[in-house]
């Protein structure tokens, strides 16, 4: 078996609401929290005030978008919430979606790959060596950060389709995968990532599945629990070129029958306990080495006690 953590739902609307979060993964003795991208939290901010109350843990960030920061910048953060919280941390970024790139940039990256892998070399090489010196089509850098004693960064890159998981094999220390089936992470984001770190002549690095979650029970539906969880992301293209690779077709036009063909197919994981804890190890099966478990829609259906109660019931039932 591999890792199991937690993930702090991104519809939080202030940092203390993670907290319970925190104390769970210590309590629980889950691996790691995590939190992605947010507009109501940053998570550099959020796993700051979790520290700053008293709970320094291993953290993931899974991802932040690169249009927001410079890779000086990421490095910057990454490095500091490192000191902050005293433990590893893993910083995870992508590059987001064309029309945000537009929106932030005034233009799209002309190509998604050449820019993910100019700002994750500048990232490695500021955390790594302390020094970047790049003048790249996306990205230029030359400066030093400075040298501090501080616990492992490693740098992830947000895999959704084989171009990204190949980067991640030849280059990054993590690939983070959402909303992604695991027989998918087996058959297309793994061969791919072993190609890349075959290619560059480094061993294949790890994979992480953040992967939303509910139980079944009386009121709920799967369609409506996949839909609180993940609507936002089925809206996207990227998200929906992915899914349409692993056999699951979602059109926001029909938002029901789309919700309902994501649980269908495992990219949202709904039944009982059992059911839960059997689909998780599919992913281990796979070859994921840490899986991620979301809340997110129990949290905005049912609020924050049903999203811990959920988390807990799940936990205690895997072995991992």
């Amino acid at each position: 078996m591999g890792k199991l953590s937690v993930f702090v739902p991104h519809a939080t609307p202030w940092s203390g609401q993670a907290l319970p979060f925190a104390a769970f993964t210590r309590q629980s003795g889950a691996h790691r929290l995590w939190q992605g991208q947010s507009m109501t939290c940053d998570p550099h901010q959020t796993f700051a005030y979790v520290a700053g109350r008293g709970y320094r843990l291993p953290v993931g960030i899974g991802v932040s978008l690169m249009p927001f920061r410079h890779p000086l910048g990421a490095a910057l953060e990454a490095s500091h919430l490192a000191t902050t919280m005293e433990h590893p941390v893993v910083a995870g970024y992508g590059s987001g979606w064309a029309a945000l790139q537009h929106m932030l940039l005034g233009r799209a990256y002309g190509s998604q790959i050449g820019a993910a892998r100019e700002y994750l070399v500048i990232m490695k090489s500021l955390l790594d060596e302390g020094k970047a010196d790049c003048a790249g089509e996306y990205f230029t850098c030359h400066a030093e950060l400075p040298s501090l004693s501080r616990p492992p960064v490693e740098v992830g890159l947000g895999v959704l389709r084989p171009g990204a998981a190949r980067l991640a094999g030849e280059v990054a220390d993590v690939a983070v995968a959402w909303l992604a089936p695991a027989a998918y992470l087996r058959d297309v984001i793994l061969p791919s990532m072993a190609a890349g770190a075959a290619a560059a002549r480094r061993p294949v690095p790890r994979l992480v599945a953040i992967v939303p979650f509910a139980l079944s029970g009386p009121g709920r539906d799967a369609s409506d629990m996949a839909l609180a969880s993940s609507a936002a992301h089925m809206l996207l293209p990227h998200y929906v070129d992915m899914l349409r690779r692993s056999g699951i077709a979602v059109d926001m036009r029909d938002p029901q029958a789309s919700g309902a063909a994501l649980a269908a197919g495992d990219a949202f994981l709904f039944g009982d306990v059992g059911d839960i804890v059997s689909k998780l190890s599919h992913y281990w099966r796979a070859g994921v080495d840490e899986i991620v478990l979301n809340p997110t829609g129990v949290f905005l259906k049912e609020g924050l006690r049903s999203a811990l109660n959920e988390l807990e019931t799940i936990v205690s039932a895997t072995p991992a």
